[in-house]
């Protein structure tokens, strides 16, 4: 089936109402639906559907123990798909949610153990973007969606209805266009052991952030080890065709150059001002500036490597991000897409 998409406008038209009606139509009788959140685009199926859900799987070449986020449309919900929820889970969903939160919880009997990758615990979360909103909605009180992003395991997430249309195509039943992704990078995901909560991801939503509504720390996991598996917890993840490296400042010019010299054509991606100060590039080097704020930076981060990617470089070299809080989800997501 050619897949559908609607038209991305200033809130919610009677098309994209149509268009959010026959997705739902769609999700219930156990297709699958590409949609915007303000993360990156999900692929969604029915989260009490096993065979939608395998459907999901398949698309995306994704391992059979990958756990699945589920997504749903309010924060009530929490109840009907998860149990024992302590109360900083609920503190900081009735902070942050609609937002780009995940929270990791025991989970209930509704949830099929191919969603969780056979674990006791799943990830929810109440996405921001109003069409993830209506089509949850659409959907009902009992139902929620489990959706990874819309790309193939372990490759850039998209960001556009485009990026989904180009990487999947008539595999999904349906995408809705709702424009590009206002965050751009995907949630942050906090889990609660023995009610302590820990980071497992940094996404939309800072640390610090977590801190000052729960008022005490989060932990991080430690030595980079976790026992709960989780979306986009492998070492390489998020990565492009062309190979990615990341270098300080003062070795950019200096890799670039030596492999220049291997008859390569390499593009340097810069955040800061030193480059300013670089001597002039040769015909086989390349730069492009990203911004120096990490939020702008996360926003842009996903288009621009799928832009680099088909435009033939043989390497991607990338200024390291600065030591700072801020900065965490973007280092993280550049580390594993550097993972070889």
């Amino acid at each position: 089936m050619e897949p559908t998409l609607s038209t991305p406008q200033s809130g919610l038209t009677t098309e994209q109402q149509q268009q959010i009606s026959a997705a739902a139509q769609i999700l219930c009788a156990g297709g699958t639906v590409a949609f915007p959140t303000e993360t990156v685009y999900g692929l969604g199926a029915d989260v009490t559907n096993p065979s939608a859900i395998h459907k999901i799987y398949r698309i995306k070449q994704r391992p059979a123990d990958h756990p699945l986020i589920v997504h749903i449309g309010a924060i009530a919900q929490l109840h009907h798909w998860a149990q024992a929820i302590p109360e900083s889970a609920w503190k900081l969903a009735q902070h942050f949610w609609p937002g780009p939160l995940t929270v990791i919880l025991q989970r209930n009997r509704r949830i099929p153990d191919c969603v969780t990758g056979g674990q006791d615990t799943v990830g929810l979360r109440m996405p921001a973007h109003p069409i993830a909103l209506a089509l949850l909605q659409a959907l009902g009180p009992e139902k929620a969606l489990a959706a990874p992003s819309a790309n193939r395991f372990g490759r850039i997430s998209p960001t556009t209805a485009a990026h989904v249309q180009q990487e999947l195509g008539p595999e999904v039943d349906m995408i809705l266009d709702g424009g590009a992704c206002a965050v751009g990078l995907e949630s942050t995901i906090i889990s609660f052991h023995d009610d302590l909560p820990q980071l497992l991801r940094p996404g939309g939503i800072a640390l610090s952030a977590l801190e000052t509504v729960l008022e005490g720390p989060v932990l991080l996991p430690h030595n980079g080890q976790q026992t709960i598996r989780t979306s986009g917890s492998l070492p390489a993840h998020y990565a492009p065709a062309t190979p990615l490296r990341i270098y300080p400042a003062e070795q950019l010019w200096q890799r670039a150059v030596a492999l220049a010299e291997q008859d390569l054509r390499i593009l340097v991606i810069t955040w800061s001002h030193n480059a300013q100060s670089w001597p002039a590039l040769s015909q086989s080097i390349e730069q492009f500036a990203m911004p120096s704020d990490p939020v702008a930076y996360g926003q842009q981060l996903y288009a621009r490597l799928r832009q680099f990617d088909r435009a033939a470089f043989d390497y991607l070299l990338v200024e390291a991000p600065p030591d700072h809080p801020g900065w965490l989800a973007v280092t993280d997501r550049l580390q594993r897409a550097s993972y070889h």
